[in-house]
């Protein structure tokens, strides 16, 4: 008798290989399901970013000192805590008609283009500015002496991991 050769596969190689077959398929399934997920990551932590350095160059672009007080910048307002004292800013004032850094301190919204209007798009990012007298800050060996401020700026969105940014800077009354 001639032996009968055998070709193809068993049944349980069959099994075998479509068991391996599955969990590579799932693995890589995995795999980029994780990565989707997270591709929107670095494009909201780009829009975050920039719309905290719009507000940042708004508010640094505002004077030190109210230009709407009787004098350009008071003696009071050059000493002690600049923006906590009230004959240093009116105060009261809607954004669009923010004129010195203090106007800023304690922002809280939407972020909003500079007349206060809600852009669509980013309703999901809130802004928060926070003004803090920053009298003898040693700022890389120059003293803030007791004309400064730092200005942080904050701006979060539950999308983004981690939740906020913060950017942070110093004005000078020069």
């Amino acid at each position: 008798m001639t032996a009968v050769r055998q070709t193809g596969a068993t049944l349980i190689e069959l099994v075998t290989s479509i068991v391996i077959l599955a969990i590579a398929i799932g693995g890589v399934m995995l795999a980029l399901t994780t990565t989707i997920g997270r591709s929107a990551d670095p494009m909201i932590q780009q829009q975050a970013s920039a719309i905290a350095q719009a507000y940042l160059e708004e508010i640094l672009l505002q004077s030190f000192c109210d230009p709407d007080l009787s004098s350009d910048c008071p003696t009071a307002c050059a000493a002690g805590n600049a923006c906590g004292n009230a004959s240093c800013h009116a105060g009261g004032e809607a954004r669009p008609d923010f004129d010195d850094v203090c106007d800023y301190d304690g922002l809280s919204q939407p972020a909003t283009d500079r007349t206060g209007a809600a852009i669509a798009e980013l309703n999901d990012y809130t802004v928060s500015v926070a003004v803090i007298d920053a009298a003898g800050a040693n700022l890389n060996g120059l003293t803030g002496g007791s004309q400064s401020l730092r200005i942080d700026v904050t701006v979060s969105n539950p999308a983004m991991q981690p939740s906020s940014i913060v950017l942070t800077a110093y004005k000078a009354n020069y």
